[in-house]
């Protein structure tokens, strides 16, 4: 039997056939929107950052100048030719202008005690923290999904409640605590334990070279990475498992087993997918991390990378130095954050409408 069909019905048939075919603009217009809406706040944060990096260091107390010349005696006129140098001598309104223009050009300034361009100095120490906080993001990211996710699964066991009072613990110890306690174990020895591992630097510095010099590297990586590890795949760990749960209630994941998948694969292809948003949020800030490495860690460990560099520039202090590194910083993570914005709507349809 068929129905009479009205006129509002042949109206809305004839409308579906003549838009039948044609591109959905309003999902891309969506995006772009989002998209331009996360691009415009990444470049606010960014001249915040500006703002804050040039008047947060002049607080500090000290004179760079004096600093730089202490135990050599100065005169009065020679110490006044170095802030004219410097431009320290210049009003506080006209050193700000003139940091934004050279920061916005690329020109990062001249480092006080270096007598060097910090853009130089940063791509000299780049690499050294790109490979310790590399290693360790790659690792404990992996790591902090991988047991996050079981221990959501079967939440109130025994492996949960081990991850979770070990996360909980090692989440809570300070990174440099953690360093020194692994340096007096594992690199000066104590007790029956010898010492395995160098205390500090990235090389031996004996003239290795090829194979032997990547072990040798290898060799001083390990602890920092460890104690790096040891700290981000807790956090990792605990916003994974904290995330899946509040997805294990859902309807949907009823309905799936309903249709018989097995409980892998309701996991993997349904609950998983659906946590993952908080967690992506935090491992792209690891990721922002990568380029500002551990300033704790890679001084207690002598690694000779940015973190180190920013302690011996605040020493000081070494102002164009100081805020150079970070501009860095805080850019990258700026960047991290903007890519996960616009990832968020290709994971998430629902973002951004």
């Amino acid at each position: 039997m068929t129905t009479a069909s009205t006129p509002a019905d042949v109206a809305r048939a004839e409308k579906a056939r003549a838009t039948d075919g044609a591109p959905r603009t309003g999902s891309s217009l969506g995006y772009l929107r989002h998209a331009a809406g996360k691009l415009g706040g990444a470049l606010v944060s960014l001249f915040a950052v500006l703002v804050t990096s040039f008047f947060l260091f002049r607080i500090i107390p000290g004179d760079p100048v004096k600093a730089m010349t202490h135990g050599v005696p100065t005169s009065a006129e020679q110490l006044a030719t170095l802030r004219r140098q410097f431009g320290l001598d210049l009003p506080l309104w006209r050193q700000f202008t003139d940091y934004c223009a050279k920061a916005l050009s690329g020109d990062l300034g001249t480092s006080f005690q270096f007598r060097a361009p910090v853009g130089d100095l940063i791509t000299e120490k780049l690499p050294a923290t790109l490979l310790l906080t590399g290693v360790a993001v790659v690792i404990y990211s992996a790591l902090g999904l991988w047991l996050g996710t079981r221990s959501a699964w079967r939440h109130g066991g025994l492996g949960d409640k081990l991850n979770t009072g070990l996360a909980l613990t090692l989440w809570s110890v300070p990174s440099f605590w953690l360093g020194l306690l692994l340096i007096i174990v594992f690199s000066v020895g104590m007790g029956p334990v010898p010492g395995l591992f160098p205390t500090g630097g990235m090389e031996s510095g004996t003239g290795e070279t090829g194979f032997a010099y990547v072990l040798d590297v290898a060799h001083h990586l390990v602890l920092p990475v460890v104690t790096l590890v040891a700290v981000g795949y807790a956090q990792t760990l605990l916003v994974m498992r904290s995330s899946l749960l509040d997805e294990m209630g859902g309807d949907y994941l009823t309905t799936a087993r309903a249709k018989g998948l097995r409980d892998d694969a309701v996991r993997r292809r349904h609950a998983v997918p659906n946590a993952l948003l908080p967690t992506v949020t935090m491992i792209f800030i690891n990721l922002g991390h990568v380029a500002a490495g551990s300033i704790l860690v890679e001084t207690v460990f002598s690694w000779p990378g940015l973190g180190g560099l920013f302690y011996q520039a605040l020493s000081v202090p070494d102002l164009p130095l100081v805020q150079g590194l970070f501009v860095v910083f805080a850019g990258a993570m700026i960047l991290m954050n903007l890519i996960a914005d616009l990832l968020y709507p290709l994971l998430d349809p629902r973002v951004g409408r």
